[in-house]
C-alpha cells in the first residue's frame, strides 16, 4: 500500500474556480471585493505570505491591499488602524499579519477586527461559531486541514481521531470541527507528552492531525497502519521544508492518506481566506 496524497494545489484551482464565479457574480451586483493586509513592522516570512495572498486575490478578481504600519507602532495605534479598516466600505475582508512587536497584545488586537470581515475566523464571535456548529468565518488554516481530511472520501462519522496542538485558531477548532461531524476526537499536547502518554493515543488514531510546529516529532513509526495523516506543520530545517510529522518512505507505504509538507495543507490557506473574503462580502452586501 502506498499512500494517497492530499495535495492541496488540486483542490484550491477547483475552489479558485468556483470563486471566481462568485467574485464576477458580485461585481455584476456592484459589489466590489477587498482583502486588506495589516502588517505591523517587517517579517520575512509575513510577507512571502502576503505575495501569496496578493497574486492569488489578483487571480480571482479580488482587490488587495496592503495596510503597513512601523515596527514601533503602539497598542492603541494598531487599533486605530483596524478601526478605519472596519468602517471603510471598501474594504470586504480584514487580515492581520502575525507575528505583532513585543507590548502589542494579539488577542486585544485580533478581537478589534468586525467579526464581518475577519477572514482569518481569529475572533471571539468567529471562534465561538466553529464551537457552535453554526454558520460562520472559520480559521482559514483549520478550514484548509479539514477539506483535506473530506477529500479522502473517506467516512468520518465514528472514526477514532488524534489531533496534536492546541492552538486557538489550528487545533481547537479543528477538533470542534471533527466533533460537529461525529468524530471521536482525542486532543494531546505537551501535557500528554509529558506523561508518557503521546505514543500510545497516536498508535490508536485512525485519523491523525498534527499542528506543533516542532519539526518531526511524531515519527513514522508510532503511527497506526492505514490511518490518514494531515500534516498541518512548516518548518525549516537546514534549509529543508519538513511537517510536523516524520515523512518517509516507511510511512508512506504504512499509512492510507498523507497531506505531503510542502504541498498538502500550505497551498490551501489562502484559497480558504479568499473563500471567507467572498462569503464575508455575500453577508454584508
Amino acid at each position: 500500500m502506498t499512500a494517497i496524497e492530499l495535495r492541496g494545489a488540486e483542490l484550491a484551482k477547483r475552489i479558485n474556480e468556483e470563486l471566481e464565479k462568485d467574485v464576477q457574480t458580485l461585481a455584476e451586483q456592484g459589489k466590489k471585493l477587498c482583502l486588506a493586509s495589516l502588517q505591523v513592522g517587517h517579517d520575512d516570512s509575513s510577507e512571502i505570505y502576503r505575495n501569496s495572498q496578493a497574486k492569488k486575490a489578483a487571480a480571482i478578481g479580488i482587490e488587495y491591499k496592503k495596510v503597513d504600519l512601523p515596527e514601533s507602532s503602539t497598542e492603541e495605534e494598531v487599533l486605530a488602524a483596524l478601526k478605519e479598516l472596519n468602517d471603510d466600505d471598501g474594504v470586504t475582508g480584514i487580515i492581520l499579519q502575525t507575528p505583532l512587536p513585543g507590548g502589542i497584545n494579539l488577542n486585544n488586537c485580533q478581537n478589534a477586527i468586525s467579526p464581518k470581515k475577519d477572514v482569518d475566523g481569529v475572533t471571539s464571535s468567529n471562534l465561538g461559531a466553529v464551537l457552535s456548529g453554526r454558520a460562520g468565518l472559520y480559521p482559514s488554516t483549520a478550514l484548509s486541514a479539514f477539506e483535506l481530511l473530506k477529500a479522502s472520501g473517506v467516512d468520518l462519522i465514528g472514526k477514532e481521531a488524534v489531533v496534536i496542538g492546541r492552538s486557538a485558531i489550528v487545533a481547537k477548532p479543528l477538533t470542534m470541527m471533527l466533533i460537529n461531524e461525529r468524530v471521536t476526537v482525542t486532543v494531546c499536547h505537551t501535557g500528554t507528552s509529558k506523561a508518557g502518554k503521546l505514543d500510545e493515543h497516536i498508535a490508536n488514531a485512525e485519523i491523525l492531525i498534527v499542528a506543533t510546529g516542532q519539526p518531526e516529532m511524531v515519527k513514522a513509526s508510532t503511527v497506526k497502519d492505514g490511518a490518514i495523516v494531515i500534516d498541518v506543520g512548516i518548518n525549516y530545517v537546514n534549509d529543508k521544508i519538513v511537517g510536523d510529522v516524520e515523512q518517509n518512505d516507511f510511512l508512506r507505504e504504512k499509512v492510507a492518506y498523507l497531506t505531503p509538507v510542502p504541498g498538502g495543507v500550505g497551498p490551501l490557506t489562502v484559497t480558504m481566506l479568499l473563500k471567507n473574503c467572498v462569503l464575508a462580502a455575500k453577508k454584508i452586501q
